[in-house]
């Protein structure tokens, strides 16, 4: 099994990225309905103001392959495109568990 963690530093006002993030997290949040190789999806907001960092996800998969799989697939695409124009930096980390 793979864990797919990706972290992600958004462009524009609190409210903006707020605004882009639970999008976003709401798009993420269907991707097992539309994935099959997706088994689950977990996505938080910062809720720290100290912190810079927008939105975590953490989503599993059976296989290194199938981290291709689901970020190629559409909805997964159309999901990043909610962010595009704000994501200023992005951190990910794949490890087997």
């Amino acid at each position: 099994m793979i864990k797919h963690i990706v972290t992600f530093r958004l462009n524009g006002t609190p409210e903006e990225r707020l605004d882009a993030s639970r999008r976003f997290a709401d798009a993420l949040m269907a991707l097992p309905q539309q994935i099959d190789v997706l088994q689950s999806m977990e996505v938080g907001i910062n809720s720290n103001p100290a912190e810079s960092w927008d939105v975590v996800l953490t989503a599993i998969v059976p296989t290194m392959d199938d981290v291709a799989v689901y970020a190629k697939h559409p909805a997964h695409v159309a999901a990043a495109g909610i962010i595009a124009p704000l994501k200023a930096d992005r951190a990910c980390v794949d490890y087997e568990f």
